[in-house]
């Protein structure tokens, strides 16, 4: 071992083509991590890596490999010496689910089905009726810009080419079709305030420039 590891740490003599010779350095693990939908078998599947083969191997074949799957946004292959291959990946996030003959598919934000089963695997994200490019857009910049209504949004559908309505819990939020994330987050506040007074209200409505309105119940 000793003699490997003086190996491994003289590369630059001695390079990849050299230390992928010796059986110490074969892959004898793979660990994945980051993968919440996948099934961190099936990266390592996608890698078709084996026992045969050496941590120096070039890693950009495997990343290529599993980077090819359509749930894959990124991956990063490294090495841990001697024998271990660490697999990171980045996965690409649903963000609504709109119903089909087959049953609910997930999208992403770009407006691609993703090959997740949700009646397999939890997948929490909002109902939109349709394949929509502009909710489904809309929804990914929510979901990052604004996380905190983006988890309480259940339903969005359209009220027309240029609204939108969104169901959070049991409350409409009725806005325009080119709502930003900072705008919907400002009916964080308005709900705060009508909790603490006691009041309960049957719509907010963000229609309307630089104001919040309480149709309350």
């Amino acid at each position: 071992m000793a003699v490997a590891v003086v190996l491994a740490l003289a590369m630059p003599l001695w390079g990849p083509a050299v230390l992928r010779q010796f059986a110490f350095f074969h892959v004898r693990r793979v660990e994945v991590h980051g993968v919440r939908l996948l099934d961190p078998q099936l990266v390592v599947d996608r890698m078709r890596v084996d026992t045969t083969r050496s941590v120096w191997d070039d890693l950009e074949v495997w990343e290529r490999r599993v980077a090819g799957h359509p749930q894959v946004a990124s991956v990063v292959v490294d090495r841990r010496l001697p024998g271990t291959l660490v697999v990171t990946v980045t996965e690409v996030v649903p963000v609504a689910l709109v119903p089909s003959k087959d049953g609910f598919r997930a999208f992403d934000a770009t407006g691609r089905a993703l090959p997740v089963a949700p009646d397999q695997m939890p997948v929490d994200a909002p109902l939109v009726l349709r394949r929509d490019s502009l909710v489904l857009a809309l929804l990914g910049r929510v979901r990052t810009d604004a996380p905190e209504v983006y988890a309480r949004i259940s339903e969005v559908r359209r009220a027309g080419a240029a609204e939108l309505v969104l169901t959070m819990g049991d409350l409409p939020v009725r806005a325009m079709a080119e709502v930003t994330p900072a705008r919907l987050a400002e009916i964080l506040p308005v709900a705060r305030d009508l909790d603490r007074r006691g009041l309960r209200a049957k719509e907010l409505d963000l229609r309307y420039r630089d104001l919040v309105v309480a149709r309350l119940r």
